[in-house]
């Protein structure tokens, strides 16, 4: 795991003191080793910040050479299958003698001995990476098939640049950051960015499953990828037939392997706890797979419905793994608020980035790689959308226009504050999280008027994100495109075919992996192993969601190593109290962001339309936290840039 930065400029010799100074910028992504290589000839700069997971040696360094001398590259990721693919190049004739033990070697001599593209295919792992060919004068940047690793790329004044972090190619000095109003507008609509956009003009996420050839010839546009895998054609085959505990037996095999690549490592390693079903069940399989206890990490809050920190435990003890349980306040969450501009880079709203970034720090006091569930919701069928929230939406889609408008109402106007803390007083086994939250959500699915209308509903902050940025007319996406998602039968498949495409890579996975790098530690979801992606999607989704349980066919593999009372319990999740905090602790904090005179000095935002949202929320009067959240983090990484063009 590590960082990588580099740039061409044709006609320019290649300075490697500039590519030093990014790749300087995201030093905690490697705080191992630093090294930059040159084709001064081509304008061409590499550079490479090392996080040592496998062969410790200088062996594994990068920017890395073929044997040959033609390719140069560097590279951010693991390859899980290096062994395998090892094995095949010395049966295929691959010539020379191996340097050392990395899984970075192998990468390269599959690239120079099968082709770029054709070798590429061949990698299971998770990667960023980029790839200069010396004879052919041929740049490729490549990323791995679900996202799990970023990479940036653009043209800035007839350079392009490229790096894992938006804060390395700002270093570049052709670089202009230029705000992108339209990429703010999706920003409010999502909380994320959504690939292939970025906060800044001209600057380019590479899809998942994408890669590109650039010459220098390609620099006058922003050059276009292709797809070397593509998730949709996988999605529209035929469903496997096998009874279901067959299917259950399969996948626990497909599991355990996909658990067992990535226990590899040279340094210390462990896993996530939360307590929930997908991360239990890796802790399970990798406890099920070594002699020694596992090293699980789990994070407290001292806020109520929002700790998990119990159930983790009894987990942990029944596992027999080595536990440990990082309690925080609220006031150490607080505590971290000012550094998230600076480490997401772009404006980011998921607010369990907060307790992934502290649980990460922790984490990394003990070990440099941590095992994680993320992936089990979108491909095994998770998301309350898929159940709770389609089943309502069905409900209420047979019930007449007007009857159903009225209900709206009914459920925009309910006493969310006080229904919830109705709830919070039940006893957990009854309790319904976030009903108020819920029923605000569920008013609007009432006007949804098909599935795509539901879904664009379900997955957005702000329905008129336009509306508030001046000047701005936000891009079309999937998520706004049901003529360009596959044909199925299943509208949850539907939607579970979109959330991969642009919530797992544009939230999930940026949310970790900043997280986790951030801190030096590496983070693997077994969940996202290609293959058992693959195997997932053959899968009927009667063994997904079944009798109204979602992801059935993970609770019965998790059930053969944890009693089925340790999970089958409400999901809290993994979040923080935003509406206590901007009620209490950072209302000045958020009033100061939020102050009509700062917006109108910024000229981005609709002033007024902000001071509605805030005077309600302070009133009372509208449950419009989420919204408010998004807002301020946006608010506080155009602060950020502000302070850092002035430190320039």
């Amino acid at each position: 795991m590590c960082g990588i930065v580099g740039f061409l400029s044709p006609g320019r010799p290649a300075e490697e003191t500039v590519a030093r100074l990014m790749a300087d910028r995201i030093v905690h992504r490697g705080p191992d080793r630093g090294a930059t290589w040159s084709d001064s000839e081509a304008g061409l700069a590499l550079a490479h910040r090392r996080l040592s997971i496998l062969d410790l040696s200088a062996a594994g360094s990068q920017p890395m050479l073929s044997a040959d001398g033609r390719f140069a590259l560097v590279f951010n990721g693991e390859v899980y299958n290096h062994r395998e693919l090892r094995e095949q190049l010395e049966a295929t004739g691959h010539s020379g003698v191996w340097r050392g033990q990395s899984d970075t070697e192998v990468l390269l001599a599959a690239l120079a001995h099968w082709g770029v593209e054709p070798g590429i295919k061949r990698v299971n792992g998770m990667f960023a990476l980029a790839i200069w060919d010396r004879r052919e004068r041929h740049l490729w940047l490549i990323r791995d098939r679900l996202g799990e690793k970023p990479l940036y790329y653009g043209i800035c004044r007839g350079s392009l640049v490229f790096g894992s972090e938006l804060k390395a190619l700002a270093a570049h000095p052709d670089w202009s950051g230029t705000l992108d109003r339209d990429a703010v507008a999706l920003f409010l609509r999502f909380g994320y960015v959504p690939e292939p956009h970025s906060i800044f003009e001209g600057i380019a996420k590479l899809a998942p499953g994408h890669l590109i050839r650039i010459t220098a010839d390609d620099l006058h546009a922003l050059p276009s990828s292709k797809a070397y895998w593509s998730l949709a054609s996988h999605v529209t085959g035929p469903r496997r037939q096998e009874s279901d505990e067959d299917l259950v037996d399969m996948l626990e095999g497909r599991l355990l392997k996909a658990v067992q690549l990535r226990m590899e490592a040279d340094v210390g390693l462990g896993a996530f706890l939360s307590g929930g079903i997908d991360s239990s069940l890796i802790v399970a399989l990798m406890q099920a797979q070594s002699t020694r206890p596992i090293e699980t990490f789990t994070m407290g809050f001292d806020v109520p419905g929002f700790n998990e920190a119990v159930s983790a435990g009894e987990i942990a003890r029944h596992l027999g793994t080595h536990h440990k349980e990082f309690y925080v306040t609220s006031q150490d969450a607080l505590d971290v608020v000012p550094d998230l501009p600076y480490i997401w880079d772009e404006p980011f709203a998921d607010s369990s980035q907060i307790p992934t970034l502290i649980l990460s720090r922790l984490t990394r006091q003990s070990v440099t790689v941590a095992l994680s569930g993320d992936g089990g919701d979108e491909f095994f069928g998770g998301y309350n959308r898929y159940g709770q929230g389609y089943a309502s939406y069905r409900k209420l889609a047979m019930l007449p226009g007007p009857v159903r408008a009225a209900a709206a109402m009914v459920m925009r106007y309910a006493p969310a504050h006080a229904l919830d803390r109705l709830m919070a007083r039940l006893p957990w086994v009854t309790t319904f999280p976030a009903v108020g939250d819920r029923l605000q959500k569920l008013a609007r699915v009432a006007q949804a008027s098909d599935i795509a209308g539901f879904y664009a509903i379900v997955v957005s902050q702000h329905h008129g994100g336009d509306s508030l940025v001046l000047d701005a007319k936000a891009p079309q996406v999937l998520a706004d495109s049901p003529s360009e998602w596959p044909a199925l039968d299943d509208p949850r498949e539907a939607m579970m075919y979109v959330d991969a495409l642009t919530y797992l890579p544009g939230d999930i996975m940026v949310k970790v992996d900043r997280a986790t790098m951030a801190h030096g530690l590496e983070s693997r979801a077994p969940f996202l192993d290609h293959k058992l992606v693959e195997f997932a999607w053959s899968l009927p989704m009667s063994v997904k969601i079944k009798n109204g349980k979602t992801k059935w066919a993970l609770r019965e593999v998790l059930a053969r190593h944890v009693p089925r009372a340790m999970f089958e319990r409400p999901k809290m999740g993994f979040g923080i109290p935003i509406e206590h905090w901007l009620s209490g602790p950072l209302r000045d904090w958020a009033g100061d962001l939020l102050s009509g005179e700062r917006i109108r000095r910024q000229g981005l935002l609709d002033a007024d339309k902000v001071a509605r949202m805030w005077r309600d929320h302070c009133e009372g009067t509208g449950r419009l936290h989420h919204q408010l959240w998004t807002i301020l983090m946006l608010q506080a990484w155009l602060d950020s840039q502000s302070r850092m063009g002035q430190n320039q």
